[in-house]
């Protein structure tokens, strides 16, 4: 069974690794991770890749979390019947039963991934205004009290990109290395799942 996974741009190459570790036969189509920053725009992006593509594939699965969208994707997603990943958003998924821990230890986390790191300075700092007006990056982060990268790779770069975000934003950091944890599992589960029907 052909599957179509229309996923949030964030996890591009995350999602592409565990296809091809399962060797399934299923393709990707991204939403745009900007959406995170306007997440008004995901319930409608997302029904749009839905619209271009159920005649195509004979399953779609939206892998997003509902990335404050308060709702909306989840009443698009009911509308067509198609599943999504169980979880607010893929911090959860990656830090997996460390999640929560982390928050109730403490609320000012900012959590960070590899695709965060990697695209830092123009998903953060250049959506947000931050290189035309570094002033506000006080009142953006400014009840934050430490970062934490929620590694989902071994790389030695990624860390030291990762110690330069918490340098930029005065925070200690934090390391837990996860790998894909719930992204991988719930996956699975769904593919596994469709297969046996």
């Amino acid at each position: 069974m052909r599957t179509g996974f229309i996923i949030c741009g964030a996890l591009a190459r995350e999602v592409l690794a565990i296809i091809g570790k399962h060797g399934w036969d299923a393709d990707v189509v991204g939403v745009p991770a900007i959406d995170h920053t306007y997440p008004q725009r995901i319930a409608p992006d997302v029904e749009k890749r839905i619209l271009g593509l159920r005649e195509k594939y004979e399953r779609l699965i939206v892998v997003y979390g509902d990335c404050g969208s308060g709702g909306a994707l989840d009443t698009v997603l009911e509308k067509y019947g198609i599943q999504r990943l169980n979880g607010a958003h893929c911090y959860e998924w990656y830090g997996g039963e460390q999640f929560q821990s982390l928050m109730d230890e403490e609320p000012g986390t900012y959590f960070l991934t590899d695709f965060m790191i990697r695209t830092f300075e123009g998903l953060i700092k250049k959506s947000m205004g931050l290189d035309r007006y570094p002033q506000l990056k006080e009142d953006y982060f400014h009840n934050y009290k430490r970062v934490v990268f929620l590694a989902q790779t071994e790389d030695e770069l990624l860390r030291q990109k990762a110690q330069k975000v918490a340098d930029y934003l005065e925070l200690p950091l934090e390391v837990r290395l996860t790998g894909y944890n719930r992204l991988e599992s719930q996956l699975v589960e769904m593919m596994e799942g469709a297969d046996l029907e």
